[in-house]
C-alpha cells in the first residue's frame, strides 16, 4: 500500500475499503518509470532483462519498462523447458512482439535434467502414486475449505496416457521433495537472467506482484532475486 498511502487525504481506513482498488494507471507508470530510470541510473545500467513467461506479471514489467527506458534496451528473455506448455512460449512471443523488445530463447530443459529436477520430483510422486510414470500428466492440488477437514492438505493427482486418473494424500515428506525440486527451475532461470544482463550490462527485473512479494510467495535466489522489482 506504500504507493497509496501518499495520496492527499488518504488514511489507513481507506486501505480496508474498495477505494484500494481506485488508482490513476497513467500516473502511477509515470512514477514507476521514474523509479526505473532513477535505478538504472544509479546502478550505472544500460537497460533491463525481463524473464518473460507468458503471464500478467512480467507482461506489465516488460510493458513498464518499455514505457521508461524504450523498447531498443529491454531484452526480453524466454525460457522454456519441457513442462512448459507450448502456449506459453507464445504467448512470450507475443507480448514481446507487440513492444517492439528483442528477444532470447534459453530451453532450460537439459540443464533440469542434469540438476535431476525431473528425476527427484518424480520419485517424489512415485512415494504416493507408485503408478506414475513420465508420460503422465501430474498436478498438486489443496484440499478445498469446504470439504469439512479443519486442515488442509496436499494431493497429487496424475493421469496416465489411457486415462486413468489417481489421487493420493501426499506427505510432508513429498511435498517438500516436490518443491524444492520444482525450485531448481526458477533458480536456473534467474542464472541466466544474470548471464545476460552481466554480457549487457543490463539490470535485473524482478516480476513478483506485490501481493507475492508481501506473501512471500516466490522462490528465494530464484524469481524473487532482482536489481529492482517494478
Amino acid at each position: 500500500m506504500s504507493g497509496l498511502a501518499n495520496r492527499p487525504g488518504w488514511t489507513e481506513a481507506h486501505n480496508f475499503s474498495p477505494a484500494v482498488l481506485h488508482i490513476d494507471p497513467a500516473g502511477e507508470t509515470g512514477r514507476i518509470a521514474s523509479f526505473i530510470r532513477e535505478t538504472l541510473k544509479r546502478f550505472k545500467r544500460r537497460g533491463v532483462v525481463v524473464a518473460v513467461s507468458g503471464g500478467i506479471d512480467s507482461s506489465v514489467v516488460l510493458a513498464l519498462s518499455v514505457a521508461a527506458i524504450g523498447a531498443s534496451r529491454v531484452l526480453a528473455l524466454l525460457m522454456p523447458e519441457h513442462d512448459s506448455s507450448p502456449e506459453t512460449l507464445e504467448l512470450s512471443r507475443l507480448v514481446a512482439g507487440s513492444y517492439g523488445v528483442e528477444t532470447v530463447e534459453e530451453d532450460i530443459t537439459e540443464v533440469l535434467r542434469a540438476y535431476g529436477c525431473y528425476r527427484k520430483r518424480d520419485e517424489a510422486i512415485r512415494s504416493a502414486i507408485p503408478e506414475y510414470g513420465p508420460d503422465h500428466a501430474v498436478k498438486i492440488v489443496l484440499s478445498s475449505v469446504l470439504s469439512g477437514n479443519r486442515l488442509r492438505f496436499f494431493s497429487v493427482v496424475t493421469r496416465s496416457p489411457d486415462g486413468v486418473q489417481r489421487e493420493a494424500r501426499l506427505s510432508t515428506q513429498a511435498y517438500l521433495a516436490i518443491v524444492a525440486a520444482s525450485n531448481f527451475k526458477q533458480r536456473v532461470r534467474k542464472t541466466l537472467e544474470y548471464y545476460h544482463a552481466d554480457r549487457l550490462n543490463f539490470a535485473v527485473a524482478g516480476t513478483p506482484n506485490r501481493l507475492e512479494y508481501d506473501q512471500g510467495f516466490f522462490v528465494k535466489n530464484g524469481d524473487g532475486s532482482a536489481d529492482l522489482k517494478p
